[in-house]
Parts: structure tokens; C-alpha cells; sequence
């Protein structure tokens, strides 16, 4: 079982739904993937190698109208794209009934995803989150900051000793439960500062020539595309997600 080290604010029960890696293989064309779920970055590694990813996004509004029932996941973690760990921190943009809601969460799946208390997210918040692994102990602690600065950054460490650390993610996603969820209609989310450490080096999610680094569109059981990411930004870091339909 799994001990976590709770360092600043604290958790709820669990959730009922997870961020789970995507489900089926990934179709590749070179190095353009899809995928059911995610859609956003990847970039790859060999096993152990990724130690830390870091990044920021700022929280999207959601049309519950078009999607009245329906959640969309933006986060970033270590893990996932090509193993079955997913050590993970991010927000939801999610709607209920018509209704919207705006919360942070975390995750070392396949354990349990927790909302996080104490911690309100609003429409227009930057979020910085990072997720960091220590190869000898297989600790992994993931943090996450509001640039608003209404409350304390929450922290949580955990061991994972399953985890392959061999990928870093930058994601938009509809989450599981039971099947994949309808995605929220979020226009599109823009993701910046980009980075993670790689072998020891500090690596940018882009240029897009890195054989590395995979674009991932998200796509529904009869193939339409659900989210779509553009092109990396010309500093290499930033990038948007583009939402096109509710899926599943």
C-alpha cells in the first residue's frame, strides 16, 4: 500500500472517476497520436529516466450548455503515455446538470484520484503544477500553485514503486469511469513553461523535430476527433488544446 506524506493543506474522500492512461493502443503516424482520452504532449524517455516535469496552464471556462453532463481533466505528470503508473496534479473544468464546477485534484494512478480542499480554482487562474521523482526510493511528489495566490501551494508525496518514470505529459482529458466520460466543452486551454528533466538535462516539450515528443489528439469511439493540439510555440514551451466534441 501506498504511504502518503501530506505537506501542505489536505485531501477528500476519493473521487469515482480516474486519470488513467489512454485506453488501447496508441495509433502513431510518425509522431502524430491518437488516442482515447488524452490529448496535449508527451515526451518520452527510458525507463527511469524522467525525474521531474513542470508546466503551466490557465483554467478554461466550460459551456455546460453544450455539454451539460460531462468533465474535462488539464494536468501534467510523469508516466502513462507507455506504461501503467500515472503519477499526475492538475484541475477540472467540469459540468453537472448544466451546472459548471472548478476544482484541483491529484493522483498516483492506479490508486485513487483526490479532489484537493483548500484550494479553490476560478475560470482565468494560471496553474503551475510539477511532479518530481527520486530514482532511489521511488518517491514521487507532486505540487501544485496558484498564480492568484489566494492560498497555500499544495503538496503530497508518495512512494510508487510500479513506476517506470520513462515519459512526461502535458494533458487535456476527458477521465474514466467505467468507460471514457463525456468531455466538457472547454474552447481551448493554453499550456506554457513546458519542461522536463530528462537523463539530468532540462528538456522543452518542443521543437516538434525532437524524436521524443508526441502530439496527441484525442478521439472518440467512431474516430472524430474530441481535442486537438496545435503547434508548439516558438520558445518551445507552450502549446493549446483545442476542444471539437463531447466523445465518448
Amino acid at each position: 500500500m501506498a504511504v502518503i506524506i501530506l505537506m501542505c493543506g489536505d485531501r477528500t474522500a476519493p473521487v469515482n472517476h480516474h486519470h488513467r492512461p489512454p485506453i488501447g493502443p496508441h495509433e502513431r503516424h510518425g509522431q502524430a497520436v491518437t488516442a482515447s482520452g488524452w490529448s496535449g504532449y508527451a515526451l518520452t524517455g527510458t525507463d527511469g529516466s524522467v525525474t521531474k516535469v513542470v508546466g503551466s496552464w490557465t483554467v478554461p471556462a466550460v459551456d455546460c450548455m453544450t455539454t451539460p453532463n460531462s468533465q474535462a481533466s488539464f494536468w501534467l505528470g510523469i508516466d502513462g503515455y507507455d506504461s501503467n503508473t500515472v503519477e499526475q496534479i492538475g484541475t477540472d473544468s467540469d459540468c453537472t446538470n448544466g451546472v459548471a464546477s472548478y476544482y484541483a485534484w491529484y493522483e498516483f494512478y492506479p490508486h485513487n484520484s483526490y479532489n484537493i480542499n483548500n484550494f479553490p480554482v476560478n475560470v482565468g487562474d494560471v496553474i503551475s503544477a510539477e511532479v518530481t521523482q527520486v530514482p532511489q526510493s521511488k518517491q514521487y511528489t507532486v505540487t501544485i500553485t496558484d498564480s492568484a495566490r489566494r492560498h497555500q501551494p499544495f503538496s503530497v508525496t508518495t512512494r510508487v514503486p510500479s513506476a517506470k518514470a520513462s515519459s512526461a505529459e502535458w494533458i487535456a482529458e476527458a477521465p474514466f469511469s467505467g468507460g471514457t466520460l463525456a468531455l466538457s466543452a472547454f474552447g481551448t486551454v493554453f499550456f506554457s513553461d513546458c519542461q522536463a528533466t530528462i537523463n539530468g538535462k532540462v528538456t522543452d516539450v518542443g521543437p516538434f523535430s525532437n524524436s521524443n515528443v508526441y502530439a496527441i489528439t484525442s478521439v472518440a469511439k467512431n474516430g472524430t476527433p474530441k481535442a486537438v493540439p496545435s503547434s508548439i510555440g516558438r520558445d518551445n514551451t507552450d502549446f493549446s488544446i483545442t476542444w471539437l466534441s463531447a466523445g465518448p
